[in-house]
């Protein structure tokens, strides 16, 4: 090992899974229901990482501060449970990277704002479970990321310092909560990363363009 980490953290949707044509469906089936046409998925993948706030804001331009957000939300997130895994998978090529993870004898991990009941099902269902040495849902902890706090209790769970910690995300509250938890953090390219700042300037200790350079970054390959 060349850059001392103790263990890796993985963010969930648009960095260890590709849940974006579950959600996109969902988001689709919400205008289905209302007569509308279904918008193509490319409107749908930058914004997943915002949950159902940006599927429901994709869908029907309806936003948190709108008074039918919140039912909209909730009928969103029934439709989504509907379907949790039906087109969801582990993005190819982590699969390798989580192999020389394992063969390096790190533990690793998973940290998402995705909520339990959620969660849950989807890493279960793609027979995560069995190998991710702590799994922290956004219900987990109190606060959510971009506040450390998942991020810290994921350490602690692991019995790991957090400073020994590399934390892999998508989105720019990944690098935020990596950061205010004194882990090393590693912005993933092949993300849905959102419509806000570009990657390279979140602030991350690398931008790692391929789920293969977190390896290198490692010093595993």
């Amino acid at each position: 090992m060349t850059r001392g980490a103790a263990a890796v953290l993985f963010d969930l949707d648009g960095t260890l899974i590709d849940s974006a044509p579950d959600l996109a469906g969902a988001g689709n089936a919400l205008r289905i229901a209302r007569g509308l046409e279904p918008l193509p998925f490319d409107r749908f993948r930058p914004m997943v990482g915002a949950g159902a706030r940006g599927m429901v804001g994709v869908a029907l331009g309806v936003g948190p501060d709108d008074a039918a957000f919140e039912s909209l939300r909730d009928e969103f997130l029934a439709l989504y449970a509907a379907r949790l895994l039906r087109e969801t998978q582990v993005f190819p090529d982590m699969h390798p990277v989580i192999e020389s993870i394992e063969r390096a004898g790190l533990p690793w991990g998973i940290v998402t704002n995705k909520h339990a009941r959620f969660t849950q099902p989807v890493v279960e269902g793609l027979d995560l479970h069995r190998r991710a040495a702590v799994v922290i849902s956004g219900d987990t902890t109190p606060r959510a990321k971009p506040h450390p706090d998942p991020l810290l209790e994921a350490a602690r769970r692991l019995r790991v310092s957090p400073a020994a910690c590399v934390y892999v995300g998508d989105d720019l509250r990944d690098v935020q909560a990596g950061r205010a938890a004194g882990m090393a953090t590693l912005a993933a390219a092949w993300g849905y990363l959102g419509e806000g700042e570009p990657i390279h300037a979140w602030g991350a200790d690398a931008v790692v363009e391929a789920p293969p350079r977190v390896l290198n970054w490692l010093g595993l390959a």
